[in-house]
């Protein structure tokens, strides 16, 4: 009879805990176009008066053109520096009046932006957005201030090298292919680009059907339709047909690019090889794996190099899932003396999670930690916007989100074995390593078949 009422008593605790396990779940929205092509989510949350904005320009640095990498991003950092009815004085003067916020920016695949303001002033908020993204007047004082700052700031990123190692180590793994531009540009290539560069990048991309407009806040889903169609309904442009991007080609074998830092006291290092897409149908598994490998304070790579070590103060590995594969890297960096020690650890966990595998016990807490770190990420109005605007743009949708938890409960160890023999590379690496060559360059060439060298103070990547 005791041991009926125990079961019993398990049955339930079993189905209670079922029943109250979070459960993950996109907040529902409306999707429609504008009638000039606009795309256009809408998402209600009426906790607090805000409403925020995401915008998607689906053209980024890729569209750059050639010898004038920097125009995307240039672009929509200017969009806020006037227009013809606003100066960017007055622009930020009405911001501030409003206690609303606009930032833009540019990534290798796309120009993206955000705006905020309170529920009560949405058609002022609107009105400014708007205008800035249908009308900036580029002043030409404004290009040409913010180009010198660009210059200068990538000559004081290379003073600090590693604010500079991931660019260096895209130009090298992807050579002439679009991923290998520095998104920003570079000492050259923001020399070259005019107002009328980026003049002329505006109106070829920051078009209607080439814009996504994603809103999440406290409005009427039926009324920020009709306030839209009134804001931007006049917006005209031509088609913009999609960025061909080619599939880039994986490295085979080995290769190493030093660059010398002669005052360096440490070394920089980044190992990978192309990646993976964000549409990647095993994109969760790889998460889960890589959260094991060098994706967390806990992970592998950071427990072997810092906390038992003391080699460096931090260590990662990462995927940077693009339109079509983006990259794969270990990063860290250590003292000069240590580079040999630090370059051969690294090379020794990625060999042993090979050799080793996971066991149950690090998949479980790889799944408990993605579950606990995710949904934060998606908890505000602006989070969930840009969500709503980056899924359409990859072609993705809210299952996303609702079908996550499900595909990182799917995962078994069998799986976990056949994603590091697939994605996580081990005889075919590129290695880039900024420091003092004079004393790392007899270390770090054992490392591949082919060696090149180039002087951190060289104009360019």
């Amino acid at each position: 009879m005791k041991t009926r009422i125990a079961i019993a008593l398990l049955l339930l605790a079993a189905l209670a805990s079922a029943q109250t396990a979070p459960k993950l779940k996109m907040p529902p929205f409306t999707k429609a176009k504008l009638k000039n092509g606009v795309t256009v989510y809408l998402m209600e949350k009426h906790e607090v008066p805000l409403v925020s904005v995401a915008f998607l320009v689906k053209s980024g640095a890729v569209a750059d053109p050639a010898g004038k990498e920097g125009v995307a991003s240039l672009t929509a950092s200017l969009l806020r520096k006037g227009t013809p009815t606003r100066t960017a004085d007055q622009v930020s003067e009405q911001l501030d009046f409003l206690g609303a916020t606009f930032g833009a920016d540019a990534s290798p695949d796309m120009s993206r932006g955000r705006a905020e303001f309170m529920k009560k002033d949405v058609g002022e908020g609107l009105d400014i957005l708007s205008d800035l993204l249908q009308h900036p007047s580029f002043p030409e004082a404004e290009v040409t201030k913010l180009e010198a700052q660009r210059v200068d700031g990538i000559r004081a990123a290379k003073d600090r090298a590693g604010a500079v190692l991931d660019t260096y180590f895209y130009k090298y793994l992807y050579g002439n292919h679009p991923y290998g531009r520095p998104d920003g540009g570079d000492e050259n290539s923001l020399k070259a680009i005019t107002r009328g560069d980026v003049v002329a990048f505006h109106k070829a991309h920051y078009t209607p059907d080439n814009t996504i407009i994603a809103i999440a806040g406290d409005f009427s889903a039926a009324e920020m339709q009709k306030l839209l169609e009134a804001k931007f309904g006049g917006w005209t442009g031509k088609a913009v047909p999609a960025a061909a991007i080619p599939q880039p080609a994986a490295v085979m074998g080995k290769r190493l690019l030093l660059i010398d830092k002669p005052d360096s006291t440490q070394t920089y290092y980044a190992i990978g090889n192309v990646g993976v897409a964000r549409t990647n149908p095993d994109r969760v598994y790889i998460n889960v794996v890589n959260t094991l490998f060098g994706g967390r304070f806990t992970s592998m790579i950071n427990s072997e190099l810092r906390i038992k070590s003391g080699l460096t103060y931090g260590a990662r590995s990462f995927f940077d899932m693009r339109k079509v594969p983006g990259a794969f890297a270990i990063s860290t960096y250590t003292r000069n003396a240590t580079t040999e020690k630090a370059i051969d650890l690294t090379l020794e966990v990625a060999k042993r999670l090979h050799e080793k595998g996971i066991t149950q016990e690090e998949l479980d807490s790889a799944k408990a930690y993605i579950k606990g770190q995710f949904p934060p990420s998606i908890e505000t109005a602006g989070e969930l916007a840009n969500l709503l605007a980056t899924l359409d743009y990859y072609g993705l949708d809210e299952r996303e989100v609702n079908e996550l938890y499900s595909r990182i409960d799917s995962m078994d160890l069998a799986t976990s074995k056949r994603i590091i023999q697939q994605y996580f590379p081990l005889a075919n690496l590129t290695f880039v390593v900024i420091g003092k060559a004079s004393e790392i360059e007899p270390v770090v060439k054992k490392y591949a078949e082919k060696m090149d060298k180039k002087s951190i103070s060289q104009p360019g990547f």
